[in-house]
């Protein structure tokens, strides 16, 4: 092979390796993040649907619980849900409004079938209802 072959062959393998190593590179930096791939304070991975339930003291799926409760009224072009976690002795509501961080802890007050706290009342007749400040703004589903 002469000395003018010899120089294209190196300089198209050189420019290969460049080009192969660039490609590597982008595409990691444009990867999207694997999902399940983060982790909260409390162990949770929020991108696969986890939050953490303080009444449970475990992670899990707000749209798997049993209990959930529909938005009334919405401004948006779309509703949004909340879920309800009781304590086993069903003197605690965990509720889980989505403009909050998280799950909010609810105390029943006497005998009846109601819950208070922070300005929310959380009852129970035909349905689950929840106001804030005396207004409805869930409803059960």
């Amino acid at each position: 092979m002469n000395k003018k072959n010899t120089f294209f062959s190196l300089t198209f393998a050189l420019m290969s390796t460049l080009s192969y190593s660039q490609t590597t590179e982008k595409s990691t930096e444009l990867a999207p993040p694997l999902i399940g791939g983060d982790v909260d304070k409390h162990g949770c991975k929020p991108s696969a649907g986890y939050t953490f339930s303080s009444i449970k003291n475990d992670c899990i799926r707000l749209f798997e619980q049993e209990i959930q409760l529909k938005e009334i009224d919405s401004k948006q072009t779309y509703t949004t849900f909340i879920a309800v976690i009781f304590s086993d002795d069903q003197r605690k509501a965990e509720i889980f409004v989505p403009s909050m961080d998280a799950g909010l802890i609810l105390i029943r007050k006497g005998r009846r079938l109601k819950w208070k706290g922070n300005s929310f009342e959380l009852t129970k007749a035909k349905h689950y209802v929840l106001k804030k400040a005396n207004k409805i703004i869930y409803r059960g589903i």
